[in-house]
């Protein structure tokens, strides 16, 4: 439409793209190969896609898309009281509000309580949650510590949660 922004062309209007600069500034900012590529699930197609490769085209890899980013993870759509959590609704939250009243743990720890690839309603229940359990977390440790456990040794299950697709939410259980 003509409120979006665009130019016209012999085949049409013509809209800019997106996915090119996402290319350059991951290749100069982060350097080719990269490890973890992520984004909302909705951004696959075309997106993340048209991104792998004009980038591996431009690079002349285009067998070995590995050689762009190692790994790519998509995240489930976080909603908020149960609608998805946009800029174009108004419903979105920012870290640097959220921080005026919860630890960036607390924060960091709500994320990780569903699998990256879910959904996540985010909620004032599910920061208090994250709260209590961070504070049960930090109280046990403390007394592990009282105990002079060893240091340093991953159980084995949290490791296999981890190796799992990072299964946070059963790491956390096992915590």
């Amino acid at each position: 439409s003509k409120d979006q922004p665009g130019w016209d062309s012999p085949f049409g209007r013509g809209r800019p793209g997106w996915h090119i600069e996402c290319s350059a500034m991951a290749e100069k900012h982060l350097g080719l190969p990269f490890d973890i590529h992520g984004g909302g699930a909705d951004l696959k197609f075309p997106h993340h896609e048209n991104e792998i490769a004009q980038s591996c085209c431009a690079h002349d890899f285009e067998d070995k898309p590995e050689n762009f980013a190692k790994y790519w993870v998509h995240n489930g759509f976080v909603t908020v009281d149960g609608e998805k959590m946009s800029k174009s609704l108004g419903n979105f939250l920012l870290v640097h509000d959220l921080i005026k009243d919860y630890k960036g743990e607390v924060l960091r720890l709500a994320l990780l309580s569903a699998h990256y690839r879910q959904p996540l309603d985010w909620s004032e229940q599910i920061l208090h949650q994250s709260e209590t359990l961070l504070n049960r977390l930090y109280k046990k440790l403390q007394e592990l510590e009282a105990l002079e456990v060893q240091n340093g040794i991953i159980p084995e299950t949290i490791i296999e949660a981890l190796n799992d697709d990072l299964n946070t939410p059963k790491v956390i259980a096992e915590l």
